[in-house]
């Protein structure tokens, strides 16, 4: 919240900041709406993912709809503005950026070169972007019936394959995030994850299917 109140995009604030809250009970709502004197926030009943980002969009009156996880960090002020001017000058459907762990180990930071890797090649199949950071066009994204909230599993890559790669963009930049899940579930097992939902990428009752992505937590 911090590091977006900080982003120097000139239209931030007549912009809306939804905070897709879960049910936490550790003051997630209460620390969100702490920056209401910095920045136009309003927390709304989440769930999964899925459910909570597709109840933010279905709020938002805005041209564009930019999904953030809780653990990201927009250390660079001039990426949200930077994202908004790319997708305006290319008349993309989808922009993400790249993704990086600044305390993370040797392990953990191959793990995002790879992942940043992945979105670079992608563009010339079907793109892949995490739900860490992904700027959807508004439009786009309700034509698409937006996240699917029967995925149980990958539904940042369930929603970007659907777009057509002369729409989907890549910004130079990253945003930084923490190394939880590998702690949680080692890299093996995402490392396996990752490449089984590739190969499964048709096949639509993988995503429907619970891997245990959640049960971490």
């Amino acid at each position: 919240m911090d590091s977006i109140a900080k982003q120097d995009y000139p239209g931030l604030p007549r912009t809306k900041v939804f905070v897709a809250d879960a049910g936490s009970t550790d003051g997630t709502a209460e620390l969100a709406l702490a920056f209401r004197d910095r920045i136009d926030v309003e927390v709304i009943v989440g769930g999964l993912p899925s459910v909570g980002r597709n109840a933010g969009a279905a709020q938002a009156d805005s041209s564009y709809v930019l999904f953030i996880d809780a653990d990201m960090e927009l250390k660079d002020p001039t990426l949200l503005r930077r994202t908004i001017e790319l997708a305006n000058k290319r008349t993309f459907e989808c922009v993400t950026t790249n993704i990086w762990c600044s305390d993370g180990s040797l392990m953990d930071h191959l793990m995002y070169i790879g992942n940043d890797f992945m979105q670079y090649v992608s563009i010339f199949i079907f793109p892949f972007s995490t739900g860490m950071y992904m700027l959807f066009d508004k439009n786009r994204f309700m034509q698409l019936g937006g996240f699917n909230e029967g995925a149980l599993y990958a539904e940042d890559y369930l929603l970007s394959k659907q777009v057509k790669s002369r729409r989907f963009g890549v910004l130079r930049g990253r945003v930084m995030t923490t190394n939880r899940r590998f702690k949680k579930m080692g890299h093996l097992k995402i490392i396996r994850m990752f490449f089984w939902t590739v190969l499964n990428s048709f096949n639509k009752r993988h995503f429907l299917r619970d891997h245990g992505y959640w049960q971490t937590y």
